[in-house]
């Protein structure tokens, strides 16, 4: 019996990483509706920029606990705000959070 030892790499803790991942999580979401030109940044809105649906957010969730784990709650982000602040919620905000999440996780 072989024993193969897999290294994932470890999550980055610092936003332009983030970002660079979440764009990524975004344009593979992007693609399947023939959008994958569109340039996300930290100021990028998820509805009105990339004209995302609740459903979109639902599958946002399942990526981000794929790639960080539980560490990262979408959903306790997400309760924490008013609808209006959803509605206009920013790639840079949701970036902000995961790098706070990826840190305090660090610190444990």
């Amino acid at each position: 019996m072989t024993t193969v030892n897999q290294t994932v790499s470890a999550p980055p803790a610092d936003a332009p990483a983030v970002l660079a991942e979440i764009s990524g999580m975004l344009r593979t979401m992007l693609d399947e509706y023939g959008l994958d030109d569109i340039e996300v940044t930290m100021e990028t809105r998820f509805t009105e920029d990339l004209e995302l649906e609740s459903i979109d957010l639902v599958a946002l969730a399942g990526s981000l606990e794929a790639r960080y784990g539980r560490q990262v709650n979408f959903a306790e982000f997400v309760a924490g705000l008013e609808l209006d602040e959803i509605i206009d919620l920013a790639v840079g905000q949701l970036v902000e959070y995961v790098v706070r999440c990826l840190r305090a996780a660090g610190e444990s």
